[in-house]
């Protein structure tokens, strides 16, 4: 076999004082809330984000689309794909103006006496309609469109110009707008399955496929409500196999954004085992693109792990209090530095940028676990992860006095910073919401709190000889797991439980008034064991395995690293404070939270997805683990649009003969690239450019068949970024 490749022309660090820029941030948080709430129709009320005249185009146009994300209801993964959309967008249209660089969808090439005003132009008009056509989705699409309407107003453009005349700028735009639409309008994420405004009031974004497709995902335990308490196992006899996924039903069900829900969860992202990512490639399209293997499931040889994992969960939930007067110093100096998929750091003796020793920050470990909770939940405005490591780029690039894209090379300006920043950035969320609820679809797995709630109703598995033994029950644990005894009731330690049942010390649930009061931990029937969420959302509407947060952050970390050449925050040292909770009052101090590197940041979001029972530890390292290699490809794929040389990508070949008598023929392939397959008896007939067939690359690798009818046969894949 032979391939040929034709060469083609083509967190935020603060050094302000603490309280500063975070805390303006958290006051986003509290006013966002207030204005999901509000009834739709009052868009007068509302002011939206206007151009900062001291940012890139790229940059205000990044904002507007995180305050659209605020404004929505959240679907991580959706809005993953819309933010590398809206960067392909951006880039392309910088990219048409670069004699280098390869767009993505749009290849075209242009020129223009001002380079500067034509790329802000185009760039404006193809972010325009795309915003158009996604927010058309959003829950709060009334307001959405005007807000875009005003935003071009404020800009200078004329929305009604749908010219596609590709020698002025708005035509280049509005071209772009066609073609990035088209190519992500198919991708296996149902969009135009969805039904927009006004066609439906609110809109659907993103269904599951109908009633009776193969792919359609089929519920196999019935649903629990949390809230009923009393019955024998907790899950009201509903529960059929305990390692799957069950969904819940609350009455009175908010999302993170303040929009009412329907009581009985559905599964966000149910289709998106086959939505198509940017860098990763498979084999089998059932299959997840990463394939982490399994979780730990009860009664299998993992059945250890299995309870393990739940016995970390309740222990995390046991320290969401400062009753306990336990102190910690959350400094560089003793968290972070891990080895990936671990908990294994300690720290760092000295600061990496400046050389001086980090100073201690000591606060109650319950301030800390339940700030860092709400905190990384949604992000800091509710913008779900995706948007906060999007927020979290804009901060260090404010903060690097240089541009150096990987940190070498000359000295870039704003702009070819910041769309190159978001491109590759956006591929890899992308690509990790892909990656991830690939792994959540094929999986189908349990959540912490139908499984301790399960297994704390069989019992305990400690020990044959004590009560309420059953092999599925909880391991007994001194001052976390504990059997409800006489001696336990009469000394009022278990005060108010049932004799025989399981005991927990956790979290109880969110207090009546979460704003005056705090719930603490005490012993709880492990039936009745709470998530730290509001009682308006108690846990996400999709399986757990892997965890989400994870796998973003840590291929968000895997990209800031790469693009800005060290992992290190810019000073060594990122931080957000945080001075009010959500769930319940508090914190008793204002919390700062500190990060060394990118992927300290990361690896503190999976911990508070562990903190806020939504995920165990098997959950977040393999989250990390499949989000480390995502990171990864998505920025070794994005250097080579960067610099051009990404139809000259060596091409992978191989082969194998099938049953049928034909020969199949695989090689890698970059989606959107046009490919030749030409064979031949002989190799001397492959030095013919002219043979072969092309064809545009959906998916990675390319998979072809031929008919062997001659004794030996020789193939040769050339790839081109036009038919």
């Amino acid at each position: 076999m032979s391939h040929q490749n034709p060469h083609f022309m083509s967190l935020p660090s603060n050094p302000q004082p603490p309280g500063t820029r975070p805390k303006r941030i958290l006051q986003v948080v509290i006013t966002w809330f207030a204005l999901a709430a509000a009834p739709l129709g009052e868009a007068a009320t509302i002011h939206w984000y206007v151009p900062n005249p001291d940012y890139s185009i790229a940059r205000n146009w990044n904002e507007r689309a995180l305050e659209g994300i605020r404004m929505d209801t959240p679907h991580p993964p959706g809005q993953a794909r819309n933010l590398f959309t809206f960067s392909v967008c951006m880039y392309d249209a910088w990219a048409a103006y670069d004699t280098n660089a390869v767009g993505f969808v749009y290849r075209a090439k242009h020129t223009s006496p001002d380079v500067a005003a034509a790329r802000r132009e185009a760039m404006s008009y193809a972010m325009y309609r795309i915003m158009q056509e996604r927010h058309a989705y959003s829950r709060t699409a009334t307001n959405q469109a005007p807000a875009n309407e005003a935003f071009m107003a404020a800009l200078g453009y004329d929305i009604s110009n749908t010219s596609r005349d590709a020698s002025t700028p708005a035509g280049v735009g509005n071209r772009i707008f066609d073609a990035v639409s088209a190519w992500f309008l198919e991708d296996g994420s149902r969009q135009s399955a969805g039904t927009a405004f006004p066609a439906a009031n609110p809109p659907v974004a993103y269904p599951d496929y109908p009633v009776g497709h193969p792919r359609r995902y089929v519920f196999l335990n019935p649903p629990m409500n949390p809230f009923l308490h009393g019955i024998d196992d907790g899950t009201n006899h509903t529960i059929v196999d305990v390692n799957i996924w069950q969904r819940m039903i609350v009455a009175n069900s908010i999302d993170q954004n303040g929009f009412p829900q329907n009581p009985l969860q559905g599964y966000l992202g149910a289709q998106w085992l086959w939505v198509r990512p940017f860098s990763l490639g498979r084999l089998d399209p059932d299959k997840p693109w990463i394939d982490p293997g399994p979780p730990p499931f009860l009664g299998t040889s993992t059945d250890t792990e299995f309870k393990q994992n739940l016995v970390e969960v309740i222990r995390a939930s046991s320290q969401l209090t400062v009753d306990d007067g336990v102190k910690i110093d959350i400094s560089p100096a003793t968290v972070g530095n891990n080895t990936l998929g671990a908990n294994d750091g300690h720290g760092y003796t000295v600061n990496p940028v400046t050389g001086q020793p980090y100073a201690s920050n000591v606060v109650f470990r319950g301030d800390f676990t339940r700030t860092l909770t709400e905190f990384w939940a949604d992000g800091p405005s509710s913008e779900t992860p995706p948007g906060h490591w999007n927020t979290i780029a804009n901060h260090v690039s404010d903060d690097m006095p240089l541009k150096r894209v990987a940190g070498t090379g000359p000295e870039v300006d704003r702009l070819e910073w910041d769309v190159k920043l978001y491109f590759a950035l956006n591929a890899a969320l992308h690509d990790a919401g892909c990656a991830a609820w690939s792994v959540k679809r094929y999986y189908n797995a349990w959540r912490p709190l139908s499984a301790i709630r399960y297994c704390g109703g069989r019992g305990q598995s400690s020990d044959t000889h004590l009560p309420s033994y059953h092999p599925d029950g909880l391991p007994l644990v001194p001052d976390l797991i504990e059997l409800v005894t006489e001696n336990t009731l009469a000394s009022g330690r278990h005060v108010g439980l049932t004799l025989g049942k399981i005991a927990v010390l956790s979290w109880p649930g969110q207090p009546e008034v979460p704003s005056e009061q705090t719930s603490g931990v005490r012993w709880v029937h492990a039936e009745d064991w709470m998530t730290y969420q509001k009682k308006t959302f108690v846990t996400p509407g999709f399986p757990g395995y892997i965890s989400g947060h994870s796998t973003f952050s840590r291929s968000a970390a895997e990209i800031m690293t790469a693009f800005t050449g060290s992992k290190w925050f810019p000073h060594g040292l990122g931080t957000y404070e945080l001075d009010k909770l959500v769930n319940e009052a508090g914190p008793s101090a204002p919390v700062t939270l500190q990060w060394a590197s990118y992927y300290d940041a990361a690896d503190q979001v999976g911990l508070s997805r562990i903190w806020g029972g939504i995920h165990p530890p098997a959950d977040d390292f393999m989250g990390r683990r499949v989000g480390a290699e995502v990171g990864q490809r998505a920025w070794a794929l994005s250097q080579r649009f960067f610099d051009g040389s990404v139809a000259n990508a060596p091409i992978q070949l191989a082969g194998r003969r099938l049953e049928d008598g034909q020969f199949e023929v695989r090689f890698d392939a970059v989606r959107g690239l046009y490919y030749k397959i030409h064979a031949s008896p002989g190799v001397e007939a492959l030095s013919n450019d002219g043979g072969g067939t092309s064809q545009v690359a959906f998916d990675s690798p390319v998979i072809t068949t031929n008919t062997v009818v001659d004794a030996r046969r020789f193939f040769r894949v050339s790839a081109s970024l036009t038919p």
